[in-house]
């Protein structure tokens, strides 16, 4: 513990908050259309962010404690659109259906994990490539950021002003005071929704028996493993490789399928490793010190823990920031990743062009049988590098 504030500081703190607020606003609406889907109720939806709350939490928080190194969790947001669209599709299916479908699909990660089939594949893939998947996806969320320059302009530019000077004369401080520019600029401005935070109460969990069924494992729980795999967990692994931490793989997927098994009944369709968010922790944005960014890793897994606690309030307080101010302090907090993945990425000629088209499908968004942009980049940069590189002889220079 005593290492742990040794190793706290003001950059870490606020990274951490700012990837609880990133996570929540930008998601937390899906959320409650995949729960209203499936027949929740109000109690229900509250119980829904109690259990991906405390799962994320716990997740974050034990891991990062006993490595040493940041591990960032979160949960699927294609995988809550798939069960949004699915459950609305007119199948019928059932809370107590969606539970079951939840927990098979948590079953399906445990066993991929406990058998390191995941990591092995992960470890064939260049890191190159993973450079570049890391700057598609982050690039992709900062075009998101600079893209509020049509809504909030003068917020934008004063956030993106106050990062500057601060990088230039208060590095390590420089997130803190984009923030700050941010929220000084909304509260003036009466932007801010207060009216969305509820009354201070404790949440209340809410157990739902599962149900288990074939339809409900062949539409909800495949498509809920595939595109977490593939969309969440493939990228964080990425985020993580690029940023330099080698952790253990197998064993962090393994608990986020164990957690969100234990957890499914009162909510939580998913825990997966994150990768926005991570790079917000990972980055140097967190800490110039790689071995000190981990404690962003652990005030996010409290703050996660916290929001478990005041389900309710505490989504309508992160839900009182407006989108334009989450949009921004998310795009500007991620260039030095963005950069960095990019100078990686690109440093090798000869994979120069597979990590390219990489970067650029996983930049396009684009999604191909309900699986994200980030798998399909994958794929092509791996492809590309087959047919350039297979039984390719190297070249000799005359002399």
């Amino acid at each position: 513990m005593r290492q742990l504030w040794r190793d706290l500081s003001a950059s870490t703190v606020i990274a951490g908050f700012v990837a609880v607020l990133v996570a929540f606003t930008s998601s937390t609406a899906i959320i409650y259309q995949a729960a209203q889907a499936l027949g929740a109720t109000p109690e229900h939806i509250t119980s829904w962010i109690w259990a991906i709350s405390l799962g994320c939490g716990l997740v974050a928080l034990v891991p990062s404690l006993l490595l040493k190194k940041p591990v960032m969790s979160g949960w699927s947001v294609p995988g809550a659109v798939v069960i949004a669209t699915t459950a609305a599709s007119g199948n019928g299916f059932t809370l107590a259906q969606g539970v079951g479908a939840f927990m098979m699909s948590a079953a399906l990660i445990v066993l991929v994990g406990a058998t390191g089939w995941f990591e092995r594949a992960m470890g064939r893939i260049p890191l190159a490539l993973a450079n570049a998947l890391l700057a598609g996806v982050l690039g992709r969320f900062a075009l998101d950021g600079f893209a509020t320059a049509q809504t909030a302009p003068v917020m934008l530019a004063l956030m993106l002003l106050a990062y500057l000077a601060a990088r230039r004369w208060l590095p390590r401080y420089a997130v803190i005071v984009t923030l700050l520019a941010g929220l000084a600029h909304a509260s003036l401005s009466g932007r801010m929704q207060w009216a969305a935070i509820g009354a201070l109460e404790l949440a209340s969990p809410v157990f739902t028996w599962p149900e288990f069924t074939f339809s409900a494992f062949v539409s909800i729980t495949l498509p809920l493993f595939i595109v977490t795999m593939a969309s969440q967990n493939l990228p964080g692994v990425a985020v993580m490789r690029a940023t330099g931490y080698f952790m253990p793989v197998s064993g962090l997927i393994t608990l986020t399928g164990l957690v969100t098994f234990v957890l499914a009944p009162f909510g939580c369709y998913s825990v997966n490793l994150s990768s926005i968010t991570a790079a917000i922790c990972m980055g140097p944005g967190a800490h110039e010190d790689p071995a000190r960014r981990y404690t962003g890793a652990v005030v996010c897994g409290l703050l996660y823990l916290l929001v478990a606690c005041f389900a309710g309030v505490l989504t309508g307080l992160l839900l009182a920031f407006p989108k334009e101010l989450v949009l921004a302090i998310a795009g500007i907090a991620l260039l030095g990743s963005i950069g960095s993945g990019l100078a990686q990425a690109m440093a090798d000629e000869s994979q120069r062009e597979a990590a390219l088209i990489s970067f650029l499908i996983t930049l396009s968004g684009v999604s191909l049988a309900g699986i994200g942009s980030a798998f399909w980049g994958v794929v092509a940069g791996v492809t590309a590098l087959f047919v350039q590189q297979y039984r390719a002889k190297p070249s000799h220079t005359n002399h």
